[in-house]
């Protein structure tokens, strides 16, 4: 059986209209190419389906019990035809983002509000996650693609660099190291320091540097959270090594930094995708926009 659709649309222009040749104006086709349709559809389905008299064109029982059905399916067609040409020109459909929380908090939001903009029916969704759960997120394919450090990639994601910070000191205005402009490596060896946890994506990052430099750090306090180390530091508990990405959030907090060289240790953020997945049209469109604006910053 091998039924098409221009023949269930000639079966169903012929039964409304009650007449071949209005059926054939109607869907723009000759008398005689309606009738081969019809014809065809009435062989493909063993079924008679139109009672044809000189002046008259009647649907057979079997005719009539059909066209509900047809009609059905060719709505059924125009909704996916529909949806496809909406989710194609991004009249609706939806982008899903993981992002390490401190990317989603102070540099997202901006590049969200430019893409709900310019495409309004399309719904972004955000997930502020820890590094590894944003890696993980991305290989079940919960997420469209992911922010994070390169340090966080594995063979089965793909990475486009975004942009890099580097590793500043954070302290309260009146500490005495607030008096430097730099700062030494060396310098904070042997300060407790607050900072992430063993395991951690940046702090990994963080000392595996300094180790090629024969050098390390101490963490007195050792919190999750980049908010919960500028409340510590806040709270006079020491202070802390964080990314630059977050020297905004603690002036905010009255807080100073300092840069931190001999070396200047720098980390890179990138785009993260699945290698093995194709991503929408929303969410390519998404990922443009990301990379542009970062082309545009460098």
């Amino acid at each position: 059986m091998n039924v098409t659709l221009r023949q269930l649309r000639a079966f169903i222009a012929v039964a409304e209209a009650q007449h071949f040749t209005r059926a054939g104006e109607q869907l723009q086709l000759s008398q005689s190419s309606v009738s081969t349709l019809v014809r065809e559809l009435e062989e493909n389905l063993a079924l008679r389906l139109f009672d044809r008299h000189t002046r008259m064109l009647r649907l057979t029982q079997a005719g009539a019990e059909l066209l509900p059905l047809a009609r059905r399916a060719m709505a059924d067609l125009d909704q996916v035809i529909g949806s496809a040409n909406e989710l194609s020109t991004l009249g609706r459909g939806r982008v899903s983002i993981a992002s390490a929380s401190l990317q989603a908090a102070l540099w997202l939001p901006r590049f969200i509000r430019l893409y709900c903009d310019e495409y309004p029916g399309v719904k972004v969704n955000v997930y502020d996650l820890t590094e590894h759960e944003v890696i993980d997120k991305l290989r079940a394919g919960e997420v469209d693609f992911g922010l994070g450090s390169a340090a966080a990639t594995q063979q089965d994601i793909a990475r486009r660099p975004l942009m890099t910070d580097e590793f500043v000191a954070v302290m309260p205005a009146d500490h005495p190291l607030a008096r430097h402009a730099e700062l030494a490596w060396r310098t904070l060896q042997d300060i407790p320091l607050i900072g992430p946890p063993p395991g951690n994506a940046v702090r990994v990052q963080l000392d595996e540097a300094l180790a090629r430099e024969g050098l390390s750090l101490t963490r007195q306090y050792e919190v999750a959270l980049p908010l919960t180390i500028l409340g510590m530091v806040e709270g006079r508990l020491g202070i802390a090594v964080m990314t630059s990405a977050m020297t905004r959030l603690a002036h905010m907090l009255g807080l100073v930094t300092r840069r931190v060289t001999e070396p200047v240790v720098r980390r890179e953020i990138s785009l993260l995708f699945h290698a093995d997945r194709s991503l929408s049209p929303a969410a390519q469109n998404f990922r443009d926009l990301l990379l542009r604006e970062a082309r545009d910053q460098d």
